[in-house]
């Protein structure tokens, strides 16, 4: 029963989850939070200060020793939007690595919207119909609209609480034209947002995140006083009013928003569900939610305490148990993603899936031979579909710009590793071959290195098996010894001759790479 540990580097928090692996789905064993403010120096200076920094690593230092007492098999940590903008986040990187040894992977915004989306999905009830998705963390605001637990629009928006409280608000409480100021800036944002998911009309909205808890039990509590001012009748007693505790009323919000900019920070830590350190913070936030409820013409939201963790913690479970249904959820999420770049950069997908079969067919029928670990059938066959995307740029050269293409390009449910490992796949299929000093090569680790050109041979045989796309696809039958492969070609309408002269061709790279002799014949 393997135990997994989420961390989440936020501009304004640090998380840590931990939870094991029980009858498919995860057990939650332990949950930490510190407030570092990691990003409140670099929305002004583009760098990460030295005290935020020794802030951050004392937290993880914090949660590393968590992570050793209860044993975990694997730990990701990610960071978001203040190391996407810091000059310096690669000496805070450093840093992290020589204090606990974990690797920071810093996310786009996009790959953090998938992610909360996936944790959200993944527990959260009533998520799996058509909803739209709100997390205003401390950088970047990511809006998702989705339908049937899929992910159909999404948008970051650089509206985080933290961002917006340096860049705008640095007086308390805040003057007029510093406030016109952050608005039209919001506006602006939500905008270009709006162009993006157009009007959403959904029955459900969920909000995650420190400042959407904050606005929901704030709002709620302003609510509950207007409301037991209208039931105090003239004898003095009162009648007891109930509300729900997580949800929050877009007038709810407009009202608590137009209040907070009214206050000093003394004033809104008094209000209930605010306290310290959120009240530095809330009225960014607040104004963000309440012109963002009203621009989409949304009734309010719902308040999740699921966020970017457990959508981290839903992946590392999908990518070890098959049996699980959020690793299903994920291979969706990620094939759609692969159709999307094709889509992108005008690959026919009818050409194209001719050699992701036969791919498929090589891995499946070789494995004996190639020996590459299960999830180099996705990366192989994602490597397939996508060979071609560099003709996009231009056809002299197209598998070089192919490789940046991909390695470059957001693609749901891939990490950058992953890209890296699937863009080098495909780039190696014209006359130059995969070697450890090349350009795309020296970013992916060692241990990926003989697996990648082993992978490059399968996906030049497949592309070796498709020379004349006029005729009808060629069929195949392989049959596998201790030191020879023989692959039978079935020809199809047109024959199969340029189609045994291509893989002929490729006889001598595959005795290179498997140390075994390839006999190429045709039914």
């Amino acid at each position: 029963m393997p135990t997994f540990a989420a961390i989440d580097i936020g501009s304004n928090s640090s998380r840590l989850k931990i939870a094991s692996v029980s009858q498919h789905k995860l057990k939650t064993l332990h949950e930490d939070r510190e407030v570092t403010r990691l990003g409140e120096s670099v929305f002004q200076t583009g760098m990460i200060s030295p005290e935020a920094m020794a802030n951050t690593i004392k937290a993880l230092r914090r949660f590393h020793k968590a992570t050793q007492l209860h044993v975990v098999d694997k730990v990701r940590v990610v960071a978001t939007s203040a190391m996407r903008d810091a000059r310096n986040a690669g000496a805070f990187i450093e840093w992290v690595k020589s204090s606990t040894g974990w690797n920071v992977e810093v996310i786009s915004g996009l790959e953090e919207g998938r992610l909360i989306h996936l944790g959200v999905v993944t527990h959260e009830p009533g998520a799996k119909g058509r909803c739209l998705l709100i997390d205003l963390g401390g950088g970047s605001c990511e809006v998702t609209l989705s339908e049937s637990g899929l992910i159909k629009e999404m948008v970051s928006l650089p509206l985080g609480a933290v961002r917006l409280q340096q860049e705008f608000l640095q007086r308390d409480p805040p003057m007029p034209e510093d406030l016109d100021r952050m608005k039209q800036y919001i506006e602006r944002e939500l905008q270009r947002g709006e162009r993006k998911l157009g009007k959403p009309h959904v029955p459900l909205v969920i909000a995650t995140s420190g400042t959407a808890a904050a606005l929901a039990e704030a709002s709620v509590a302003t609510a509950a006083k207007l409301a037991v001012r209208k039931t105090l009748p003239r004898a003095g007693t009162v009648k007891f009013v109930r509300f729900k505790p997580q949800v929050a009323s877009t007038e709810d919000v407009r009202r608590l928003a137009n209040k907070l900019v009214k206050m000093t920070n003394a004033e809104r830590e008094a209000v209930p569900g605010i306290g310290p350190k959120r009240s530095e913070i809330i009225i960014g936030g607040a104004e963000v939610y309440a012109c963002l409820l009203e621009r989409f013409q949304l009734k309010g939201f719902r308040y999740s305490a699921l966020g970017l963790r457990d959508g981290m913690l839903a992946q590392m479970l999908g990518e070890v148990d098959l049996r699980a249904e959020v690793h299903r959820k994920i291979e969706t999420e990620r094939w759609a993603g692969v159709l999307a770049v094709c889509k992108r950069y005008g690959i026919d997908q009818k050409k194209a899936e001719p050699v992701r079969v036969h791919a498929l067919q090589l891995f499946d029928s070789l494995a004996k031979v190639h020996e590459l670990p299960a999830e180099y059938r996705l990366w192989l066959q994602s490597a397939a579909m996508m060979q071609e995307v560099g003709k996009f740029m231009s056809h002299q050269g197209h598998h070089r710009h192919t490789q940046y293409i991909i390695a470059n390009s957001e693609i749901f449910g891939f990490s950058p590793e992953q890209r890296l490992i699937v863009a080098a796949i495909a780039r190696y299929l014209g006359k130059s071959r995969p070697d450890p000093m090349d350009r795309p090569m020296r970013t992916i680790p060692i241990a990926e290195h003989v697996r990648i050109e082993r992978a490059v041979v399968l996906l030049r045989l497949a592309v070796a098996l498709n020379q004349d796309r006029a005729s009808a696809v060629v069929g195949l039958k392989t049959r596998v010894y201790p030191k020879r492969v023989f692959l039978d070609i079935v020809p199809g309408r047109g024959g199969a001759e340029l189609e045994y002269w291509a893989v002929k061709k490729e006889s001598a790279y595959f005795r290179e790479v498997f140390r075994r002799e390839l006999l190429v014949e045709v039914a």
